[in-house]
Order: C-alpha cells, then structure tokens, then sequence
C-alpha cells in the first residue's frame, strides 16, 4: 500500500506592522497561533524578511519588503501566546553620505 502525502495547508500570518514615533524602528507583530518557537524560521536581508512557521497540519507563510533601509543584525525578536514581535532599528539615512566636494 502506497503511503499518501498529505501536504499542510498554507495560510497567511497575520501581520501588523509600523514605524515608530521617533522613526527609529520598524515593528513587525505576526499572529501564528499554536506554533511553538522551534517551529519558527524567520530570515532578514536589508530589503526584507521572510517567515515560515509551521504546526500541525498548517504552515503559516509571510513575506515583505522594508520600506527604508534597516540594521538587521540590531534586531530583536520575541514569541510568546502566538504572538512573534520583532523590532528592527532603522539605518541612519546619512550615515554613508558622500560629501560633494564644491568648486
């Protein structure tokens, strides 16, 4: 007898996402409800993230683009109750700024 693959369904992490007040972050919440945090894999570049997150029977996907230009390896992230909030500081756009030199 042949063994059937059941492949998970896919469905959409929930994602709110913001840039502070002070504009020097953005915070990115997604709601994956009865994932455990092992079961979280969550990649960064400098344009944008992607999020799989697996349970049971599901996988919860995500993926997006920063809006401006940030320093992932400043990032923070915390799961808790479903709930996978991430903070990103935001680069300072100046910081490799090219003098012009005027004649």
């Amino acid at each position: 007898m042949n063994e059937l693959s059941i492949e998970k369904r896919k469905l959409a992490a929930e994602l709110c996402s913001c840039v502070d007040d002070e504009k020097s972050s953005i915070h990115l919440e997604f709601t994956i409800p009865g994932v455990k945090k092992e079961d979280i894999d969550l990649k960064l570049n400098n344009d944008g993230f992607s999020l799989k997150a697996e349970k049971n029977d599901a996988e919860y996907v995500s993926t997006g683009t920063f809006c401006c230009p940030v320093e992932i390896e400043k990032t923070e992230a915390n799961y808790e109750n479903g709930l996978l909030l991430i903070n990103i500081p935001l680069k300072d756009p100046w910081e490799n700024a090219y003098n012009v030199t005027i004649h």
